[in-house]
C-alpha cells in the first residue's frame, strides 16, 4: 500500500468516525480538547439530500434505496489545511465540528486530537457494538436434528 493510500484510509476512518459520532459527545470532547483555531468558510454548512444506493446480496445490481438528509461544509484553517464535514441529518454544528477536527488532524495537533477526541469516540463506538452483539447473542437459537433411526 502506498503512502497516499495509507493517508487516505486514515482520513476516511476518522471522517467516518466523526460523521457517525453522537453530536453531543463530539461537542463535549472538542470542548475538552483545548482552544479551537479560527477558520474561514469555503462552504458554509448546508442541508441537502443524497440518494442512498444498495446492492442485492451486497454484490448484485445496484438499486436506489431512497433519499437521506445530510449536512455538509468545508473550511480552511489559517495554515491552509482544509477540512470537510458530512453528517447525516440536519445538524449544522455537528458538520462544522467534524470539518474542524478533520482540518486539525492535518496539523501538528493530530496526536493530541487523536488522544482527546478520536480515541474516546472509537472506544464508545466499540463498546456500543460489543453491547449490541452480546444482546443479539443472548437471543441466539441453535437448532439440531435428532436421528430417528429411519432411513
Amino acid at each position: 500500500m502506498t503512502m497516499m493510500n495509507t493517508e487516505n484510509s486514515a482520513r476516511q476512518a476518522w471522517m467516518g468516525l466523526l460523521a457517525r459520532a453522537p453530536a453531543a459527545r463530539l461537542a463535549a470532547l472538542i470542548d475538552g480538547a483545548g482552544t479551537m483555531p479560527a477558520f474561514d468558510w469555503l462552504r458554509v454548512p448546508e442541508i441537502g439530500g443524497v440518494m442512498v444506493r444498495g446492492r442485492a446480496g451486497g454484490t448484485g445490481a445496484p438499486f436506489n434505496l431512497g433519499e437521506m438528509t445530510v449536512t455538509r461544509c468545508a473550511l480552511r484553517l489559517s495554515g491552509g489545511q482544509v477540512g470537510h464535514g458530512y453528517v447525516q441529518g440536519r445538524d449544522k454544528t455537528h458538520a462544522e465540528q467534524a470539518a474542524l477536527v478533520d482540518a486539525l488532524m492535518q496539523t501538528d495537533r493530530a496526536a493530541d486530537l487523536r488522544a482527546k477526541v478520536l480515541t474516546p469516540l472509537q472506544n464508545t463506538r466499540d463498546s456500543a457494538a460489543t453491547t449490541r452483539a452480546a444482546k443479539a447473542a443472548a437471543t441466539r437459537v441453535e437448532f439440531f436434528t435428532m436421528v430417528r433411526g429411519e432411513d
